[in-house]
């Protein structure tokens, strides 16, 4: 009889183990999403609109509705760090894109600093995103 309930706690117990790692699995992270760049390259210029589709990574789906609530955009990946750009979002024309309004003064790499909230998610969504301005 001691047997039987020390099998029937395992076996509940395991049970419990095995639910509760399949809810945390079922669960993303804000690692689960990335901001990438809907043009490979961008033209330099004053008040250039940089569109940018924020997708969910294991089903390679976008996704509408992110508050965006920190950005920044520099030419870090060209040692150039300190060159930072205003940034300020403006209407986008496709759901799961964001569009925003910066100048890029000179042809180079420039990196897009975002972090935004998905709803439903605890963690916050952060990315790096290297766009690249031509001439």
């Amino acid at each position: 009889m001691v047997s039987n309930i020390r099998s029937a706690a395992f076996t509940f117990g395991f049970a419990a183990v095995l639910a509760v790692a399949a809810a945390a699995g079922a669960r993303a992270g804000g690692s689960d999403y990335a901001f990438e760049p809907t043009a490979p390259e961008i033209k330099k210029g004053d008040d250039v609109v940089v569109t940018l589709r924020l997708v969910h990574k294991p089903t390679g789906k976008p996704v509408s509705d992110a508050v965006i609530f920190r950005t920044r955009i520099d030419m870090g990946p060209d040692g150039m760090a300190d060159m930072v750009s205003p940034v300020e979002a403006v209407p986008s024309k496709e759901p799961g894109t964001y569009a925003f309004k910066t100048d890029l003064p000179m042809a180079g790499r420039y990196q897009f600093l975002l972090a935004a909230k998905v709803q439903g998610e605890p963690d916050t969504v952060q990315s790096k995103v290297i766009l690249k301005a031509t001439k």
